[in-house]
């Protein structure tokens, strides 16, 4: 498959999902936000809510609350288990990570047209040998990544509707983040908006 290499570790596939696979995936995120609801996430100790609203798939899901991030296996309102992972994406996964074992958690964030993701490391996980995978569906988002200090110097890719990217290596623990959305960039999504699935594995294998 396409693939560009952005830094060590870090590669992007254009155009990774076809529409047709957009709107499978589409579909089966419906399905898990009936069961599991969208939630706003705020910042630890502030309690300042997050631009994004988000749900999980999987054994596991990652919350955020005044309490702290972490994985948890239901979700945080309804108290029930999270949804299984959809096939669709167990096959990405099996794909693009180069990782002999399963991902524990699907985090799917949902972008309204003004949010944004401050830069920020994936590092609430105990295996950082397994990379994350992330896929993209609707607005193309524009896409910053820097180094593993804060203070790196930093460049953007847009990742647009069936785009996905893969964080391993000596990449597993860059800061990256959304600047932006460009509106009306697909109309995957009838209300706009874009949504992410970021696929990990938490755990260290048994």
């Amino acid at each position: 498959m396409p693939s560009l290499p952005l830094a060590p570790g870090l590669t992007y596939y254009p155009d990774y999902l076809d529409r047709p696979a957009q709107e499978r995936l589409l579909a089966a995120l419906r399905e898990i936000t009936r069961q599991a609801p969208l939630f706003t996430p705020c910042m630890p100790r502030t309690g300042q809510p997050f631009s994004v609203r988000m749900t999980n798939g999987g054994r596991l899901g990652w919350v955020s609350d005044v309490n702290g991030y972490r994985y948890q296996p239901t979700h945080p309102e309804t108290g029930r288990p999270w949804p299984a992972m959809p096939e669709q994406v167990l096959r990405a996964w099996e794909a693009l990570s180069d990782y002999p074992h399963p991902p524990d958690a699907c985090l799917i964030n949902f972008y309204e047209p003004a949010a944004r993701m401050g830069m920020h490391q994936d590092r609430d996980e105990e295996e950082f040998d397994a990379p994350v995978v992330s896929l993209s569906l609707g607005d193309t988002a524009v896409f910053r990544y820097g180094g593993l200090e804060r203070r790196d110097p930093t460049r953007s890719v847009r990742l647009r509707s069936g785009d996905a990217i893969v964080f391993g290596g000596p990449a597993r623990l860059i800061y990256h983040g959304i600047d932006r959305l460009v509106p009306g960039s697909s109309d995957l999504l009838p209300q706009g908006g874009r949504l992410n699935l970021t696929l990990r594995k938490v755990g260290k294998p048994l």
